[in-house]
């Protein structure tokens, strides 16, 4: 079976209707990085104070409080189920461009390696491991970057001219 490249070889409108769902897409989860600025979490710190609390600093600007186990497996289940489905979608679509095996493996494999390392790490981390938000910011950063990589990709191939 012939994938490589076939992203290209898609009439207009299809082409088209992909684009526009990987600006969509892309909106979604850049807005979700506006959320984690917003929330501070974007130093191992701040992520830190965002799951554990800050209730013993008497200084501080915005009190938080520990994540209870309800809302922390709330949290954990919907990003993993959520963003799986997200890169096993877009990973679809990278696949079908045309580019070198290995670099869309990478493209595609390590997105997953990065949602378990991330929202396990956060899970860890608010157990009482809290090296593992090294871990997080690492992985949330490659993750996006993967995010970013695959989206810009996909995006290039769909709008420029269709080859026969």
């Amino acid at each position: 079976m012939t994938y490589n490249g076939v992203l290209t070889t898609f009439p207009k409108e299809i082409r088209v209707f992909i684009a526009s769902f990987v600006i969509i897409l892309s909106v979604g989860f850049f807005t979700g990085l506006l959320f984690i600025r917003e929330t501070e979490s974007t130093t191992p710190a701040g992520i830190e104070e965002n799951y554990m609390g800050n209730e013993d600093d008497e200084a501080a600007d915005v009190m938080k409080f520990k994540k209870g186990d309800r809302e922390m497996l709330t949290i954990v289940h919907t990003h993993i189920l959520s963003m799986s489905m997200i890169f096993f979608l877009l990973g679809g679509l990278v696949w079908m461009t045309d580019c070198s095996k290995k670099w869309k493996l990478f493209l595609t494999i390590e997105p997953f390696l990065s949602v378990i390392l991330t929202f396990g790490g956060i899970y860890l981390m608010w157990k009482g491991i809290s090296w593992f938000k090294y871990i997080v910011i690492f992985s949330g950063i490659l993750m996006t970057l993967t995010f970013t990589g695959s989206a810009t990709m996909v995006l290039w191939q769909s709008l420029r001219p269709a080859r026969k």
